[in-house]
């Protein structure tokens, strides 16, 4: 960590020489370690997802490791922090593992996995951070039971990282609104807590997300798999939980929650309660309106930015 050995007025030339090299060294190693990526066999009932098949997926360890490199030795990380990055890596290779199996990982299994991720983040937030929330509307700080905050961090997190991982099936999609949402909480993360390491690992996350889409853009190269879905799920709902406001989740992250999360609770509902909702519409979203309304996948992801960017600037204006 060059922070802590160098003179402080060097430290700041760091921070656009640590987003060069979280951008390049992701960039470059994606590029020269794609064709050792496990090949996609193409799914079998989203829309076009045989188009997919053989293609390199589970890139997400590439991007994923480079921004964990790249934090290691520029950011002025803290105990709290490596543990979030120890999280992320861990997030990741579960995601990797399932990528890499020949047979998928059943839904039990990785729910399980991501429950005990979401139990470190909890007791880990809660043994760094204060037990308060602040609710920007009304303008005003609320106390939560530690319990009862363990227990909605523990939803935030499994939420976030499976909305954003049933997402992720467009190419470039997941990826774009995932770079949005960042950008939203490092714009709120500066106004209401003046930015900090956290902070800056908002930015490196983002450019190594930038660096795999330069391969993944229609028509992609590549594909991020679980490992890369997973962790941007998770690396998410850390950096909305380090604003203070974790309700800010809901609209800075609103075309992920629509676009995974509807079909998670359309899944649910019929599964356990033996409700049908949503009959007549295809989950994902992003396959309904390539298949229903017949966007393409170049209409599809900007499409939903577009809708991303208007609702995280009304967001970011009543903040």
């Amino acid at each position: 960590m060059l922070h802590y050995i160098i003179s402080p007025e060097y430290a700041s030339y760091l921070i656009p020489l640590g987003i060069l090299f979280a951008f390049l060294t992701t960039v470059i190693f994606t590029g020269k370690l794609a064709e050792y990526l496990p090949k996609d066999a193409g799914r079998e009932f989203a829309h076009d997802g045989k188009l997919s098949a053989g293609k390199p997926r589970g890139a997400g360890i590439i991007f994923v490791l480079c921004f964990i490199l790249a934090a290691a030795v520029f950011a002025p990380v803290n105990p709290e922090l490596i543990i979030y990055l120890l999280l992320v890596g861990v997030s990741m290779m579960t995601g990797y593992l399932d990528d890499a199996s020949k047979m998928p990982w059943g839904e039990y299994k990785k729910g399980f996995l991501d429950l005990c991720v979401a139990a470190l983040v909890a007791l880990t937030y809660l043994r760094y951070n204060p037990n308060i929330i602040w609710l920007p509307v009304v303008n005003m700080e609320i106390e939560i039971p530690k319990v009862l905050f363990a227990v909605l961090i523990v939803v935030l997190v499994w939420v976030s990282v499976n909305v954003t991982n049933c997402s992720d099936g467009v190419d470039g999609l997941s990826g774009t609104l995932t770079i949005l949402t960042l950008m939203s909480i490092y714009i709120v993360s500066n106004r209401l807590v003046q930015g900090g390491g956290f902070s800056y690992l908002l930015l490196m996350f983002t450019v190594c997300i930038l660096g795999y889409l330069w391969y993944n853009a229609s028509p992609s190269r590549l594909m991020m798999g679980d490992a890369g879905s997973r962790a941007m799920g998770l690396f998410i709902s850390i950096a909305v939980l380090k604003t203070g406001c974790p309700l800010l989740y809901i609209p800075l992250a609103l075309m992920l929650i629509l676009d995974g999360g509807l079909g998670l609770v359309k899944v649910a509902l019929l599964r356990f309660l033996k409700i049908h909702i949503l009959k007549n519409t295809r989950l994902p979203l992003h396959d309904h309106v390539r298949k229903v309304k017949g966007w393409s996948n170049t209409q599809t992801v900007f499409r939903f930015a577009i809708i991303q960017v208007i609702i995280a600037v009304a967001t970011l204006y009543m903040i």
